[in-house]
């Protein structure tokens, strides 16, 4: 893996919270670490042209205007992200003589941004469902921090937990997403309000359901998200769709794949 690094390129623009920065602009500095693949041969089309890289933060902080310098970073990062298929980049905007009415040189932010491993679980028992769930994948897919990698076949299954109601459509599907967890739980809730979900029974019936199953191997437990899900070892509408997909997909909490959560569920 290579490292490519631009340092303190010199850019104008019209960003901060004061009305008359965004209106007389002043110079910002970018650099920007990407981490790269290395070249197969000494070609420039093997590589990330830094050239074009540069010239598309300059556009960014040229034309656009954010109040905070954290959200110009983040933008950067996203953008060059995307148009140059990056895998992970680290942003730094430094403000010179920032407006704080005392001296200083320059204050600066950092973000990091990459593409992620993400395993989305699919389902819906209300209406045509497969009709639901694959247009639903038409918008995630639409989005372009969000790219469709691979998606399991839709297998009907009986109701989990709540079982008077009708029998549902499950899949899962495989993304790789420049999206953070809670970003893209967003994201997952408006998709599911597109498609007039709502909450009114645990487990009950719905048009849509789209959870995180897994994201890289990232382990987190909070009130509104875990990741990976909480019960996926023991749903079979689970399971099955993943070891279709991803068969030796290691689970980051029991160390084992999915071919062997599958074996020793009990479902």
């Amino acid at each position: 893996m290579n490292k490519i690094y631009i340092k303190k390129l010199e850019c104008f623009g019209k960003h901060g919270v004061l009305k008359e920065e965004n209106i007389l602009g002043q110079k910002f500095l970018v650099s920007c670490v990407i981490s790269t693949p290395s070249p197969k041969n000494d070609s420039v089309d093997e590589c990330v042209n830094y050239a074009l890289v540069a010239q598309k933060i300059n556009d960014i902080v040229s034309n656009k205007v954010f109040k905070l310098i954290e959200t110009l970073a983040d933008n950067i990062a996203k953008e060059i992200s995307v148009d140059f298929n990056i895998k992970k980049v680290t942003i730094t905007v430094e403000k010179p003589w920032a407006p704080i009415g005392l001296p200083l040189k320059s204050v600066a932010v950092k973000k990091k941004r990459q593409w992620h491993d993400a395993y989305i679980g699919l389902g819906s028992n209300i209406g045509d469902s497969n009709k639901t769930i694959n247009e639903a994948l038409k918008v995630l897919e639409s989005d372009k921090y969000i790219r469709l990698i691979k998606c399991s076949s839709l297998i009907t299954t009986k109701p989990y937990g709540y079982t008077d109601q009708p029998d549902f459509l499950n899949g899962v599907a495989h993304i790789s997403t420049i999206y953070e967890p809670y970003e893209l739980l967003e994201k997952l809730n408006e998709t599911e309000a597109f498609f007039k979900r709502k909450r009114e029974i645990k487990w009950g019936p719905r048009t849509l359901d789209l959870d995180i199953v897994m994201y890289d191997d990232l382990i987190m437990s909070e009130e509104k998200l875990t990741i990976p899900h909480y019960d996926m070892q023991n749903r079979a509408f689970v399971l099955d769709p993943m070891c279709e997909i991803a068969p030796f997909l290691i689970h980051p909490v029991y160390k084992k794949t999915m071919l062997q959560l599958k074996k020793e569920a009990i479902i």
